[in-house]
């Protein structure tokens, strides 16, 4: 395995199988890297791992997500991308949380069939919940306008599920993110000039708050993990890799406020385990 963190992607056009996508001494230039895990723990009174070891083997991410990955290249990593197809369609009666992790144990058991000989597959799935209606990706701009008109001013819940799958043993590992995001009251002229750049038309809910033009998001006013919302919670990850014996050498929290520019005040708890 190479000693420089990258990814790589599956099947990309004009490419045999996959290219680099960022060394770790690009990720140093750009000043993502900063202190060891270990100093972080001490600075922020958290417990290390009991015998922790950093992550050796290369981790499969069951995912197309352009924001996925993205996100997982701040941890420095060797990661494949394995994006596999999977039908999203909501069950009858099924809520949110358990549609979320439901689609991503499917993408993690539809990747470890197709690379069996992986040491472990990540999969996700993020869903919008806006009072008990569920939110997929739009189907066109006229179905956009009416969901971020149905968000517009108010409060709605985003749930990530993250599944690890472990395929030599079957072993499985489910964490779940919350987050409350407050939307701004953004006017019809913004919206429609939002819709028209294209830019919802692949996202549940049809925005992204990492959309800093459109700025969907009060984001003074929110209180949850932000990284969550774009569609992989970076702690949660952490903390499930610790789960199952890896560590990091990074401080992924300072990493993510960085990238983000979004001052998180809930990593501490969710590192803990409290959220």
């Amino acid at each position: 395995m190479a000693s420089a963190g990258y990814v790589r992607i599956r099947g990309l056009p004009d490419s045999p199988c996959s290219f680099w996508l960022r060394t770790r001494v690009e990720m140093k230039k750009s000043g993502i890297f900063t202190s060891s895990q270990d100093d972080y723990r001490s600075v922020h009174g958290l417990q290390k791992d009991l015998d922790p070891k950093t992550m050796t083997c290369m981790l499969h991410l069951a995912s197309a997500s352009p924001r996925r990955k993205e996100l997982i290249e701040l941890t420095g990593w060797d990661v494949e991308i394995c994006p596999v197809p999977v039908d999203e369609m909501a069950q009858v009666d099924e809520q949110a949380e358990a549609l979320a992790i439901r689609l991503a144990r499917a993408k993690a058991r539809a990747a470890a069939a197709e690379c069996p000989a992986c040491e472990l597959v990540l999969a996700a799935d993020t869903v919008v919940v806006d009072g008990g209606t569920i939110l997929g990706k739009p189907v066109d701009a006229d179905d956009a306008e009416r969901m971020l008109l149905m968000l517009r001013d108010g409060e709605h819940e985003v749930i990530t599920a993250l599944v690890f799958l472990q395929p030599a043993s079957g072993e499985e590992l489910v964490e779940t993110c919350k987050t409350v995001v407050p939307m701004r009251p953004y006017d019809k002229g913004e919206l429609q000039d939002y819709i028209a750049g294209g830019s919802p038309l692949d996202k549940a809910g049809a925005y992204g708050i990492q959309d800093r033009e459109f700025n969907p998001v009060e984001l003074g006013l929110m209180q949850g993990c932000f990284a969550n919302v774009m569609g992989l919670p970076l702690c949660h990850l952490q903390r499930a890799l610790g789960r199952l014996g890896h560590d990091l050498t990074v401080d992924l929290p300072t990493r993510c406020k960085a990238y983000t520019g979004y001052d998180c005040n809930v990593y501490p708890e969710i590192l803990r385990g409290k959220l």
